[in-house]
């Protein structure tokens, strides 16, 4: 999945333009065809270049919403010795940190499969592909907690973003029977029920002095922060399983933990602890990383450093002060020029890359 995303994202289909037929980065040249651009796409399976090539446009937005979801995994990491730093000159996004079946592994695959239902289904509604548009079903009167409501506006055909991503996504490790495959089909669907259990219902009120005696509401997916956060709080109860004996589904690895449900992550291997740079497992390390010196959690000195201590500088730098609010409506601030002490782990005293044999 990682490589098969980074493909559409680095090749250009951000850039994409279904009316104009091509492509506007330089190494594109005049190739116009999304055949020959499905075609150019590393790790595309069968199933995966004729949706491509069927709905360039869905992959233009897919393509987008990349740097979306990519950008949601760094907030959710960002105080965490592994940051879902992504490596652009690798073929894929987060590189051998996704070989591994661990936790990093099964939150990646969830929030890229969420990204993609996300990025689809927002494009169906501001009209964006030809296969989809609002949600059909969402028709005529409906009653609520409030009381009767008509169904108008546009509601997000989130149906339509989750069996396109599961199409697409799911593909790849459909023709795979291994375990991987398997946690990576559990994860991926986690993903998609992460967006689907965020949507709510939006009303406008029509009437006589803006009363409500006539409503009409829509169904919205709410911001892509919230399907962030759910899945963090997944990531941080993950399950470590193992595969049942015939082969078909997992079991708690060990028996005192619940069982997995559909909406859990689940993993096979332990994470590395990624405090150096290890080619191998695709760990970066600390060492130059910002460290909170008043925290005890996991971005303090000493657990994001690994207990090899952090250099401390003094920097300036400027902030809003002195904030005032004036009637009516403005708040006005001075500019002030702050010094705070920045933090930052030490490199190891060998700080290369470690390459096993």
């Amino acid at each position: 999945l990682d490589s098969t995303l980074t493909g559409l994202w680095k090749r250009g289909w951000s850039e994409y333009s279904p009316s104009k037929s091509r492509f506007s980065q330089p190494y594109m040249g005049a190739v116009g065809s999304s055949r020959v651009m499905c075609d150019n796409v590393p790790g595309l399976v069968s199933r995966q270049r004729q949706l491509c090539q069927r709905h360039p446009e869905a992959m233009r937005s897919i393509g987008l919403g990349v740097a979306e979801w990519t950008a949601e995994c760094q907030h959710q990491f960002r105080q965490h010795r592994w940051n879902c730093n992504t490596l652009h000159r690798d073929r894929s996004l987060f590189g051998r940190v996704l070989l591994r079946s661990s936790r990093e592994s099964a939150f990646v695959n969830a929030i890229s499969s969420a990204g993609v239902v996300f990025a689809i289904t927002r494009a169906c509604s501001q009209g964006e592909l030809k296969s989809c548009s609002c949600d059909p079903k969402k028709k005529g009167s409906a009653k609520d907690n409030k009381g009767h409501f008509d169904w108008g506006g546009c509601s997000d055909n989130v149906d339509y973003g989750v069996k396109f991503a599961r199409a697409f996504v799911d593909a790849k490790e459909r023709k795979g029977k291994d375990a991987r495959a398997l946690m990576n089909l559990h994860n991926n669907r986690a993903g998609r029920k992460a967006v689907k259990r965020f949507l709510k219902q939006e009303c406008k009120c029509h009437g006589v002095s803006g009363s409500c005696t006539l409503r009409t509401c829509w169904l919205a997916m709410a911001d892509f922060r919230k399907t962030g956060d759910y899945l963090w709080r997944k990531y941080n109860g993950a399950i470590q399983v193992v595969m049942n004996q015939d082969g078909t589904g997992f079991t708690v690895a060990n028996k005192r933990f619940k069982k997995s449900t559909k909406n859990d992550l689940v993993y096979f291997e332990s994470s590395p602890d990624y405090c150096i740079r290890d080619r191998d497992v695709g760990s970066l390390g600390t060492a130059g990383r910002v460290c909170n010196q008043t925290s005890r959690g996991m971005d303090s000195c000493e657990v994001m450093c690994c207990g090899r201590g952090y250099d401390t500088s003094r920097i300036s730098r400027m902030t809003k002060c002195e904030c005032k609010f004036h009637w009516c409506c403005a708040v006005r601030c001075q500019d002030c020029l702050e010094v705070v002490d920045v933090h930052t782990c030490k490199a190891p005293k060998s700080a290369g890359w470690i390459a096993r044999t």
